[in-house]
């Protein structure tokens, strides 16, 4: 465990990484970003967070069955959203022109409404979900197995 100070400006970042991290992945269908990209920021704090403080703390709070949860979650709505407009064709945009979502984009350069691009934000959500969870499941028994710990089952 490292000096109260570097746990202090931990807990402070740790906000601020959430938010980029998931900012990234809700405009990832109009800027460079998305569910992988913005996952793995997300995930960046948490090795923040497992540096700075020790592998057992961090075990309290990640439970490896969360995690398993939520990376199936994340899963189930991606292939939900995939199977969801096949009536017309697998991944259908069913949600774009809807009143949830607003117009249909005009085509060409625009400005990048985010409520224009149907699923693809609810999709990066997904993978974002998947991947928050896979990659911290991932770092976290890397560190236990490199501490000496047995990851629970």
């Amino acid at each position: 465990m490292l000096s109260k100070i570097v746990r202090t400006v931990a807990n402070q970042l740790i906000l601020f990484i959430l938010i980029f991290g998931l900012y990234v992945i809700a405009h990832g269908h109009i800027t460079p970003g998305g569910g992988f990209q913005g996952g793995a920021i997300i995930v960046s704090g948490v090795i923040m967070l497992l540096v700075a403080f020790s592998s057992k703390e961090l075990k309290k709070s990640l439970r490896e069955r969360v995690l398993s949860i939520m990376e199936s979650t994340g899963a189930l709505i991606f292939a939900a959203l995939a199977f969801a407009g096949i009536g017309t064709v697998f991944f259908y945009n069913f949600l774009v022109g809807t009143p949830i979502f607003g117009r249909i984009p005009v085509p060409g350069p625009g400005p990048g409404d985010i409520w224009t691009g149907g699923v693809i934000p609810l999709m990066n959500f997904a993978v974002g979900l998947k991947v928050i969870a896979g990659l911290s499941a991932v770092v976290l028994a890397i560190a236990l197995f490199s501490s000496g710990e047995e990851v629970e089952e």
